[in-house]
């Protein structure tokens, strides 16, 4: 019976409450979409179907996996109508549904993939338009637009509204963990003792098969399984346990110069804001200074034209007075009870100095530095 295996699905390891959000979304882009095109096939009187059946597995992937890169818009919208549009193609110059219909599906993938849009239920959509009877050869090419394009937009919408508001990124975007944040060639620093980019990129290349997951989430993955790993293996070690709890901080009303004083006087990159109730409100850090004192080339157009403007016709301009004006806000922030590992790649490769520690309420608990992070590395190799 070993050969059962094959065919029984994994275990999922999505939670109950994600089935619920998948299903009611699902739900509710379907509903929403049935309408909306529904009130656009009554106006116009020529459209063949108010929902095209491939709609449902679309509501699939945008709805239970929103972070696939075969769920994102052009992947649904191009997808779809292209293959619409490929099966009203075949329809017309072959005529013969018993040819039309494989050769719709084969050129849908394949002009899919030429133009990154690869979505699984298109491949239903050129199918849909060879085989979905007299209403829809009789719409030709407009097929493509009402009601296809139509449904995909729609549908992609009511994603775009619902897994944001769920939390949930959608569109999903894509950000390489790896990538240098300082703009050298060097690897960045987690890349250095463990897997490189090019290691990554040799794999998939050697894999050879479509995965559904990108590339940047399988790489965030596969970082956070050599956490998981560094803990089994050197103990956990929490913030709270590493954590400088005298820490310096400002409020958003402070004089700049006051700030910078405290900088100065102790020897720091980077400032915590809090705000009246002790919770992080911002980060003030030196570069904010020297952006602010007009040293910082990277300046808006706006910022650009303003001060053109304003050098032209002889107008002094105030420079902020408050930290508040000034600070970066949100701040990242780790819980006081996270393991260190999580602060590696943060620190490491996104270049951060410093990181506020809260309690459960949001607290302000403490404040962990690189120095800090190093040493507790070092201490617990040591004993290892």
């Amino acid at each position: 019976m070993e050969w059962l295996r094959a065919f029984v699905p994994q275990p999922t390891t999505i939670s109950r409450t994600e089935r619920t959000r998948a299903v009611a979304g699902a739900l509710v882009g379907l509903f929403v979409t049935f309408i909306l095109s529904g009130m656009v096939a009554t106006a116009t009187g020529n459209v063949p179907a108010a929902l095209v059946a491939p709609m449902g597995a679309s509501a699939v992937l945008l709805f239970c996996v929103p972070a696939s890169p075969l769920a994102q818009p052009w992947s649904v919208i191009g997808g779809n109508t292209i293959s619409a549009l490929i099966g009203v193609a075949c329809w017309k110059a072959i005529g013969n549904p018993a040819l039309a219909a494989p050769v719709a599906g084969a050129l849908a993938i394949l002009v899919m993939f030429f133009l990154r849009c690869l979505h699984p239920p298109s491949g239903a959509v050129a199918l849909t338009a060879v085989l979905g009877g007299p209403a829809v050869q009789a719409a030709g090419f407009t097929f493509a637009l009402m009601p296809v394009c139509l449904n995909s937009a729609l549908i992609v919408l009511v994603a775009l509204v619902y897994n944001n508001l769920t939390g949930r990124r959608y569109p999903h975007p894509q950000a390489s963990a790896l990538r240098n944040t300082h703009a050298t060639k060097d690897p960045v620093p987690t890349a250095r003792l463990g897997f490189t980019a090019g290691d990554l990129d040799a794999l998939l290349a050697r894999y050879g098969q479509v995965l559904d997951v990108s590339r940047d989430d399988l790489e965030e993955i596969l970082l956070e399984t050599e956490m998981r790993a560094f803990e089994r293996r050197f103990g956990v070690v929490t913030c709270a346990a590493i954590m400088s709890r005298d820490a310096v901080t400002v409020t958003p009303d402070m004089p700049l110069v006051a700030a910078w004083r405290l900088l100065r006087r102790h020897g720091l990159h980077a400032l915590p804001v809090l705000d009246g109730e002790r919770r992080v409100a911002g980060m003030i850090g030196q570069g904010d200074f020297l952006h602010h004192v007009g040293l910082d080339d990277y300046q808006t157009l706006g910022e650009r034209v303003r001060g053109l403007f304003t050098h032209l016709i002889g107008v002094r301009v105030d420079r902020p007075a408050i930290v508040g004006e000034i600070m970066r806000a949100p701040a990242k922030t780790v819980r006081v009870d996270e393991p260190i590992a999580e602060l590696v790649p943060v620190m490491s490769n996104q270049g951060l100095h410093h990181i506020p520690v809260v309690d459960a309420d949001g607290v302000l608990a403490g404040i962990v530095s690189q120095s800090d992070l190093l040493a507790a590395v070092y201490e617990s190799r040591l004993a290892a």
